[in-house]
């Protein structure tokens, strides 16, 4: 006979796969009526467009289309002075390589087309790794790294959308060979688009990315929405972060659903030294409505990766099944930078391990050249209204010896352990506010009669509207 703990773990299974199965369906009905809605109030539609079979493309997801992209975008891009363009990827299984767009563009996925990234790894480009992390992520790779799938570098006006089509990245030779030490070179991201401005990515669904799925860098006014984005959790698809904006500015992420291998959304501003020399910040970011599901990892997480600063981060309306920590802040000496301003509300949590996780000795470094005596200000960090059930710890919160953690507030938060029994908070180096937290935080939190701030000031990436247009 099946022990209680057991039969206890297959129900919480059981629970967790209806009510994932019920945010699905949820997703979808909200994912209409935004469009809907969009499509009512604003459109937009380039002078120009075209099908990828006008250009040689072949959908029956063995022949490789990496050279129609290209001679597709090419065309088109001629065109950005003339009304701007949009290539329109039609039902079938388009497999490609690694390719490139262009500026006043649109990229529109079929919703029964598959774009499937191809195992050729000759298929994918070397290009430099990013200046503000001074070395690929995975390996060194001799300055260069991987392209993403879809990418693009000094743009305007770029629109990657389609009526729910698909982008699968079908990462799982990459997960093998980084898991086995047989990488070269950092994995390809499946969207990366690099010092750009006024970009939107929606109504998409993105699956098996080799590495992260949607990587926005040195660039502003990006608006992200309705993007179902899946990876497997079991067993886990290495590093399959859902949305990372990287020293980006004006970021708007909203009703997007991610189940993931990694944090589900990670705002960065590069590493250690060549993150401080770069310089660029990622600020103004809001993110509403996401519902994550990363058994390993974060809904949110700042870091560790910030060396360039992090500030004015706004989350609300938030709900978290089956994942790591709520929201994760990830720092360490050498870092330098700053995470501050940041403002959390409304969040709902199901079977937590953290709800609150601050580390200063994430301790993953670029190389030996760091210097330990840059060490990072974490400050003014504001949760307000958050509930998490079947949590194992509240708060795991360690800041640095040498600069703690402070002006941390929480204010109406209620915590359900797992085991009530046990000793919910584990704190050092932090220090900060709280008002109506369940169970009461440590002694290092001064209890007032207070609700923790919200900024009530609209960013203008609020009043940018969906650039929606139909084919």
């Amino acid at each position: 006979m099946a022990s209680i703990p057991i039969i206890q773990g297959r129900v919480l299974k059981l629970v967790n796969v209806v009510a994932l199965l019920l945010l699905l369906l949820n997703l979808v009905e909200c994912r209409d009526v935004v469009s809907l809605k969009s499509d009512k109030h604003t459109s937009h539609c380039r002078k120009h467009k075209a099908s990828l079979a006008d250009f040689g493309g072949v959908n029956d997801g063995k022949t490789s289309n990496t050279k129609a992209f290209k001679a597709a975008i090419d065309q088109l891009g001629k065109l950005a002075s003339d009304g701007g363009s949009m290539l329109i990827v039609p039902p079938g299984k388009w497999l490609t390589g690694s390719f490139n767009l262009t500026s006043h563009f649109t990229l529109y996925i079929h919703k029964d087309a598959v774009l499937l990234g191809s195992q050729d790894e000759k298929e994918w480009p070397l290009i430099p790794v990013l200046p503000s992390y001074g070395r690929g992520r995975d390996a060194p790779g001799n300055g260069f790294r991987y392209q993403s799938l879809i990418f693009g570098t000094n743009l305007t006006d770029l629109v990657i959308t389609g009526s729910n089509g698909t982008i699968d990245g079908q990462g799982a030779t990459w997960w093998d060979k980084l898991q086995k030490d047989e990488l070269n070179f950092t994995r390809p991201y499946l969207i990366e688009i690099m010092y750009s401005n006024d970009i939107q990515i929606f109504n998409l669904t993105l699956l098996n990315s080799p590495n992260w799925n949607v990587h926005p860098v040195y660039s502003r006014n990006i608006f992200i929405q309705g993007l179902t984005i899946r990876a497997p959790t079991d067993p886990i698809s290495p590093n399959t972060d859902g949305i990372n904006p990287d020293s980006c500015t004006n970021v708007r992420i909203e009703d997007c659903f991610i189940v993931s291998g990694d944090d589900c959304v990670a705002i960065k501003s590069g590493w250690d030294q060549y993150g401080i020399a770069f310089g660029m910040p990622t600020k103004h970011v809001i993110i509403r409505r996401l519902t994550c599901i990363s058994p390993e990892s974060a809904v949110i997480a700042l870091g560790s990766e910030m060396s360039g600063g992090i500030r004015d981060v706004r989350a609300e309306d938030i709900t978290a099944i089956n994942t790591e920590s709520g929201v994760r802040i990830k720092s360490a000496p050498g870092r330098g930078g700053y995470v501050k301003n940041i403002f959390v509300r409304k969040m709902n949590m199901h079977t937590m391990k953290y709800v609150f996780w601050m580390t200063g000795a994430y301790g993953q470094h670029a190389d030996d050249h760091y210097d330990p005596n840059a060490l990072p200000e974490v400050s003014d960090i504001n949760y307000s209204d958050m509930v998490g059930e079947n949590v194992t710890l509240g708060g795991n919160l360690g800041g640095l010896n040498k600069r703690p953690f402070k002006d941390i507030c929480m204010s109406n938060v209620t915590i359900l352990a797992h085991d009530p029994k046990k000793s919910q908070w584990n704190c050092t180096d932090v220090s900060g506010v709280s008002s109506q937290v369940s169970p009461k935080p440590c002694s290092l939190f001064k209890e007032q009669p207070i609700k923790c701030a919200f900024p009530t000031k609209r960013l203008p990436i609020e009043d940018v509207k969906l650039k929606v247009c139909t084919p």
